[in-house]
């Protein structure tokens, strides 16, 4: 899978990919409204290359860390934050596998990962790793296709989500606090309908 990835990003502009955007509007917005202190420790789920990162360094959060099966994407963030690449912790791998320290982070972010777990079985490997990772009180914030957006992205097939169904998958130990809808206008004048949830984590 991440060959299918790095493929993608090594062959194109990321301006041409179409979940590019420019600043991620949402979720900085929702990341604002959850009122953490500027030191509390982010993880974003899939950041590739997103601007996320810059904004949120602009913003004066001091402890980012950028998770992305695309080594290559991780590579194109880096050089565009240039010195400032090295205030980030940046891993290549897999959330469905890889080993995330306990309690280590105050807000999980997720913009369009979780919709590519289209088996059961991976939905709950990453469950259980955000449940591990995520401090009790931490928020979860996450973006889906919403049940009228596409039925594939790149090439792959998602699950497509309602705020309400998307609340049941992620178990009851999340209380969901807010939720946005977003047409999501990609580089090649499409329409993508996403939805974003904003939940606290009350603890197993």
């Amino acid at each position: 899978m991440a060959e299918h990835w790095d493929r993608f990003y090594a062959t194109r502009d990321p301006a041409e990919l179409s979940w590019w955007q420019p600043h991620l509007t949402c979720s900085l917005r929702l990341i604002e409204e959850a009122g953490l202190p500027r030191d509390s420790s982010i993880i974003d789920v899939g950041g590739g290359n997103s601007t996320l990162v810059d904004d949120l360094l602009a913003r004066g959060y001091e402890r980012i860390t950028v998770l992305d099966l695309s080594a290559a994407a991780l590579d194109q963030a880096k050089r565009r934050l240039g010195e400032k690449a090295a205030k980030v912790t940046w891993i290549a791998g897999d959330v469905t596998s890889l080993s995330l320290p306990a309690q280590a982070f105050d807000l999980w972010h997720d913009r369009a990962v979780f919709h590519f777990l289209v088996s059961p079985e991976r939905r709950r490997q990453y469950l259980d790793n955000l449940r591990r990772a995520l401090k009790p009180g931490g928020h979860l914030i996450i973006a889906t296709f919403a049940e009228t957006g596409p039925t594939k992205c790149s090439g792959l097939p998602v699950v497509r989500y309602g705020v309400d169904e998307l609340a049941r998958v992620v178990g009851a130990e999340f209380k969901l606090v807010k939720s946005l809808r977003e047409e999501h206008l990609t580089p090649a004048g499409a329409t993508q309908d996403f939805i974003y949830a904003h939940f606290v984590f009350c603890g197993r």
